[in-house]
Order: C-alpha cells, then sequence, then structure tokens
C-alpha cells in the first residue's frame, strides 16, 4: 500500500479549516503518500474563500445535502489505497490515525475504527444526551449485528479502499455512521476498534449533531439489518 485518502466533509468550519489542514499535512501516515479531499456541502460562512489557496482537490455541493452525501462524493472521488475520515473541526487529532491504518497495512484488518470510550487516551467530557444516545445506539448495534463496538457513531473510520469501494451508501446525513457500520459488518469485514482523543465541542462552538439524528441513526441501524 502506497497511498492514503483522507475525505474531508466540510459545512461552515471557516474557523477550523486551515488548523484542520495544517495539522493533517503535519501527520505521518505511516509513510503513505497523502491524497487530500475536501467535499464542500454548500458552505455560507466565508469557508469557501478559503479554497483557492488551498492545493487539494475541493469538490462542491449545489446545496446542502450532509455528511453522508459529500463522504458518497469523497468516496467516488478517493484514488488512495486506504481511505480515513477527517471532520473539519477539531474534534479529532490526526496523530490518532497511523495505528488504526497500520492495521489495515499490516493484512490484519479491512475496517478500523477509532473509539472515544475505550479509555487511554484524552476525552472532553460528553454532553450527557450524546452520550446516551451513543451508548444506546452502540448496543442496539451490538444487538442487531452481533458486534462488540464501543463506538459507533465516531468519526474516525478507516478503510481499506477496495473492501468501502464496494459498499453503496445511500444516506446524506449522520446515517452514515449506522449504515456504513451495518454494511461492512453484514459483509463480514475484519473490523477492529482502537482508542482515539476526542476534543468535543459544544453546540456554541458549531457542534451540529442532534437529538433529531439520532433518531436517524436508530432507524438506520434497523432497516440496513434487513435490507441492502
Amino acid at each position: 500500500m502506497n497511498k492514503i485518502t483522507i475525505l474531508i466533509p466540510v459545512f461552515n468550519e471557516a474557523a477550523t479549516l486551515e488548523t484542520i489542514l495544517k495539522k493533517v499535512e503535519e501527520t505521518d501516515f505511516c509513510g503513505l503518500e497523502k491524497e487530500i479531499i475536501i467535499i464542500d456541502d454548500y458552505s455560507t460562512d466565508g469557508t469557501r474563500d478559503l479554497y483557492p489557496k488551498l492545493p487539494y482537490k475541493v469538490f462542491y455541493h449545489d446545496f446542502n445535502q450532509g455528511k453522508g452525501a459529500a463522504l458518497r462524493t469523497g468516496f467516488k472521488e478517493a484514488t488512495g489505497d486506504i481511505i480515513v475520515i477527517q471532520d473539519a473541526d477539531l474534534e479529532y487529532d490526526p496523530v490518532d490515525y497511523a495505528p488504526l491504518i497500520k492495521l489495515i497495512i499490516d493484512g490484519k484488518a479491512d475496517v478500523c475504527y477509532g473509539t472515544r470510550l475505550a479509555g487511554g487516551k484524552p476525552s472532553r467530557s460528553f454532553m450527557f444526551t450524546h452520550w446516551l444516545g451513543n451508548k444506546f445506539l452502540s448496543l442496539t448495534t451490538n444487538i442487531l449485528y452481533g458486534s462488540t463496538l464501543t463506538d459507533m457513531e465516531t468519526c474516525y473510520k478507516a478503510f481499506r479502499a477496495d473492501f468501502i469501494k464496494g459498499i453503496e451508501i445511500k444516506s446524506n446525513r449522520f446515517d452514515f455512521e449506522p449504515e456504513i457500520t451495518a454494511k461492512v459488518l453484514k459483509r463480514g469485514a475484519r473490523l477492529y476498534e482502537l482508542p482515539v482523543s476526542y476534543y468535543g465541542r459544544e453546540f456554541s462552538e458549531g457542534k451540529k449533531i442532534t437529538w433529531v439524528d439520532g433518531i436517524h441513526a436508530l432507524w438506520a441501524l434497523l432497516k440496513f439489518r434487513f435490507t441492502d
């Protein structure tokens, strides 16, 4: 494996985008060549003004569709042997990706998740409702799919490209997370979890996921258990 694609879905992250890109640039992804792809999901806060000076591939949505739709665009354009997801905020640290992708490079895993709930890494206290919802959704995942995941909703997911590109993603919003989890588990992926750091944001700091997304995630888990 020679190349890794870092997909960065962006929606109104003018305040943090340049900082996270600098962190990604400074991170050693196990010596792999880096392909950074930004998918702008119709930002309106000035984020788009930053792109002309950036040396990366940028794809634009003509209206806001959601994180899942942005990643669907990104997966189509990715050319790396490994594909990872990096949110444009500062909740996750790219240095945590190296142990995840090493499992793929070494041929031990098809998919790796970075769990915020296993301990061993710095983790800002969750909002209680988000923590409870995450626990419930991860438990539901384990019951429905016979897994032992601790953090199904984590952003940090690494995929062997030839494995993930064979999966059709239909969800447009944050229900991408349960859909992709359901589909990799149903396809018998060798899936590992490793601890990652988490520096969670409050809504006042730009956090976008709400309880409504939790309802959609639960529905996705149930729906994709019996379809696709």
